[in-house]
């Protein structure tokens, strides 16, 4: 891995570009399918021809039988279907269907070959996840596409597995067994995605999920894995990866929008205001063959238009959440002072405001021999939204008090899957990652933050409420920039010896 730092002094908060310094832990990102032949006796069949096919590709993978009837494919395709054949002399074929493969996991396929005076056989075997990786969930593609996930985010899945919470009242952070959500880890096709600097709590580099929900084939969230591929993490890995082309062009679209007429105008019998807004996400997704049987592509797309709504006012506004210590008086008071007397506008009350959020991801496929095969994904996102940085109930911030926070990720990994003998089997990976991390001050940094301790009697008991008014820009924001650069490299080999696999 390298790393880049970079140290500059700031007004208010040094500027820092992190390094990443930690070890580097490679996800797994293909299936396996394994299993056993055997003549009608239940002896083993030694010198079988096994061969293995990815449907929608027609990648195939060829391996001949040990003197124990066991054969190993690794470095698959997650999802399927896929078909296993068995051919040896004087028995008679037999073909195989798997609906699936998942991630990190082996299909066992026992293969009973009879007679041959019997006609060739077609079963279904469903995946078993049948390697020690310990506890773990995975989400299919089929599950992803049933699920109502209407955020769009891995998350309204996640959530389906009773040891995952999803913290609602915390942005969302994904709690793992009851970690803390900067324990975990989210990989993209073996590429760490994390916030590695830990200012979003949510997990994510960026403002929200930095790929495309379209673009998942599967998802798992691996717990506690009992497998030298995984490392980096203590409460959960959540490993995703994207989907392929095949010899078919597949795609999906969709939108969705909402507004301020869609919302409610009152809670609990009082009216309120939430401005004017309105938001639309839409999104598209093609896949399919480049040179059929030998390069495919996959791309989605998605773009939101959206807001950032905010519900603070003073008392008597009809805000959606009233600041009582503050009236409305003492807020014209506060805005006169600070036009007439320092010629500084510090903006109104908090209206809805516009956020974007844009992704793109791209993946190759290259079938290069029946032993040799390659994959490229690229992975763009660049997203901001418009944040507060004192909300407690007793704050009321100006709107020049707000700032845009933001984020540009590009992802880059490259992957080539060898099988170089029918036992031994070889993986290498390079990955590059760079975030560029912004957040500016709606009003600029030219007034530092002013902070105004006002009261207000609202109800007329006699008793005032306390407030505190914010106005100039806030004090993180001054000098605070942010980036970083992640390159890692990994070499993986295994080596399947009777019904054991090595691994290094």
């Amino acid at each position: 891995m390298t790393s880049m730092k970079r140290l500059a002094g700031g007004a208010a908060l040094t500027a820092l570009v992190c390094a990443m310094g930690s070890a580097v832990y490679a996800q797994e990102t293909t299936g396996s399918i394994r299993g056993q032949i055997t003549n009608e006796a239940g002896a083993p069949v030694s010198g079988a021809t096994v061969v293995v096919t990815h449907v929608p590709s027609a990648t195939s993978t060829t391996t001949i039988t040990g003197g124990d009837g066991y054969f190993t494919t690794r470095g698959l395709r997650v999802g399927g279907p896929y078909t296993v054949a068995v051919t040896a002399p004087g028995l008679p074929s037999r073909t195989t269907q798997i609906a699936g493969v998942p991630i990190g996991e082996s299909v066992e396929v026992d293969v009973a070959l009879g007679s041959a005076e019997v006609a060739e056989l077609v079963v279904t075997a469903a995946p078993v996840a049948d390697t020690a990786v310990g506890p773990r969930a995975v989400f299919t593609e089929s599950v992803l596409e049933a699920a109502p996930a209407i955020n769009r985010d891995l998350r309204d899945v996640l959530a389906i597995d009773p040891r995952v919470y999803i913290d609602e009242a915390f942005v969302d952070a994904v709690q793992c067994g009851g970690a803390n959500p900067r324990f975990n880890s989210l990989t993209v096709d073996g590429i760490r995605m994390n916030d590695n600097f830990g200012l979003n709590s949510s997990g994510y580099p960026t403002e929200r999920m930095p790929f495309s929900y379209d673009a998942i084939q599967q998802v798992a969230v691996e717990l506690a894995p009992f497998d030298v591929e995984y490392g980096g993490f203590t409460a959960c890995n959540i490993n995703a990866v994207t989907k392929s082309g095949g010899n078919t062009f597949t795609g999906s679209a969709f939108y969705d929008f909402s507004s301020d007429a869609l919302t409610g105008d009152s809670l609990e019998g009082q009216s309120i205001e939430l401005g004017d807004f309105e938001e639309k996400r839409w999104g598209v997704s093609l896949g399919g063959p480049i040179v059929r049987d030998r390069l495919f592509f996959f791309a989605a797309y998605e773009k939101l238009d959206g807001v950032n709504i905010f519900d603070r006012g003073p008392a008597g506004s009809g805000a959606g959440t009233e600041v009582q210590g503050l009236s409305q008086a003492a807020y014209n008071e506060i805005v006169d002072i600070a036009n007439n007397l320092y010629g500084y506008d510090p903006g109104g009350i908090p209206a809805p405001a516009a956020n974007e959020d844009e992704k793109f991801l791209l993946k190759l496929d290259l079938n290069i021999t029946d032993r040799h095969r390659a994959a490229f994904t690229y992975n763009y996102n660049d997203g901001y939204n418009i944040a507060e940085s004192d909300g407690d109930s007793d704050e009321f911030e100006f709107t020049g008090h707000l700032y845009e926070r933001g984020a540009e990720l590009n992802a880059y990994v490259g992957q080539l899957f060898s099988d170089w003998t029918d036992n031994f089997s070889t993986e290498a990976r390079i990955s590059y990652q760079e975030l560029q991390n912004r957040q500016i001050s709606l009003n600029g940094t030219d007034v530092g933050e002013v902070q105004i301790n006002v009261t207000n009697d609202h109800d007329g008991d006699g008793v005032a409420s306390r407030a505190i008014v914010y106005l100039g820009s806030d004090d993180s924001r001054h000098s605070n920039v942010l980036s970083y650069e992640t390159l890692s490299f990994k070499f993986g080999g295994s080596y399947a010896w009777n019904n054991h696999l090595f691994s290094a």
